[in-house]
């Protein structure tokens, strides 16, 4: 009897595990009664998908939109528990128009560590979590999000990081070809040219290897720049706290 009592807890098991994820799933707990999508989704993102209650719209795990910092950030500043905070810069909408969250909403998070840059051009990572969502009216939602990034974390892009490396070959390179052309002057004016192609080349040499091999990128960002997050878990808003901003913008 046992036996059987276990093959049967069992299969139940399974079964609610192949079960699609519901409404009945979210906080609201209603059925769910339409479904559309985020406007303006972001390509590479998971899931884009908004499904619609009686009371409730509910962003799928796997959303992912923009909000922007509302102060200056820098890494080298902040430590493990530090809080960090954004806002949502322009209303969240689906495609049939329908306002989700409200321009001006409130992210709050907090970070989980920092990994500084490092020699070899390692550039700074900051990992932090999104666990709240207050909108306008002052109603805070629980949330689980973080960067949508490779790795969920803030970084200098690559572009910064190429840029970094390609200033310091230039300037080296300006160092070497002015050496290039002193050295190659004072014995034979002439070689000038010669001069100054080699020292070009050695001081562009020098300059991408010591890009290469000095430390990388501090992650800092401006008040207002802005960062993709993905909801980690499905969250659901109440209708009734942003009805009233619908009219607006």
């Amino acid at each position: 009897m046992k036996k059987v009592l276990s093959v049967i807890l069992v299969i139940n098991f399974l079964m609610l595990g192949l079960l699609p994820a519901s409404a009945d799933d979210c906080c609201c707990c209603e059925n769910v009664s339409a479904t559309g999508t985020i406007s303006e989704a972001n390509k590479k993102a998971p899931c884009n998908s908004v499904g619609e209650t009686e009371n409730y719209y509910i962003l799928y795990k796997g959303n992912v939109i923009k909000i922007a910092f509302e102060c200056k950030f820098m890494s080298e500043c902040v430590q493990e528990g530090d809080c960090v905070y954004f806002y949502v810069p322009k209303d969240i909408r689906t495609s049939c128009g329908e306002l989700v969250i409200p321009m001006g909403s409130k992210f709050t998070g907090f970070i989980r560590g920092v990994a500084q840059q490092k020699k070899f051009n390692k550039n700074a990572r900051v990992y932090l979590s999104i666990n709240k969502l207050v909108l306008p009216d002052c109603t805070e939602i629980e949330v689980k999000a973080k960067p949508f990034s490779k790795d969920f974390s803030l970084v200098e892009n690559g572009w910064m990081t190429a840029g970094k490396i390609a200033a310091s070959t230039v300037g080296l390179g300006a160092v070497g070809a002015g050496t290039g052309v002193g050295l190659a002057f004072i014995p034979k004016p002439h070689k000038i040219a010669i001069g100054a192609g080699s020292g070009v080349a050695i001081g562009c040499f020098i300059g991408l290897v010591t890009g290469l091999l000095t430390p990388g990128l501090k992650y800092h960002a401006k008040a207002g720049e802005e960062i993709n997050i993905i909801f980690c878990d499905d969250v659901c808003i109440p209708k009734e706290h942003v009805d009233e901003f619908c009219l607006k913008g």
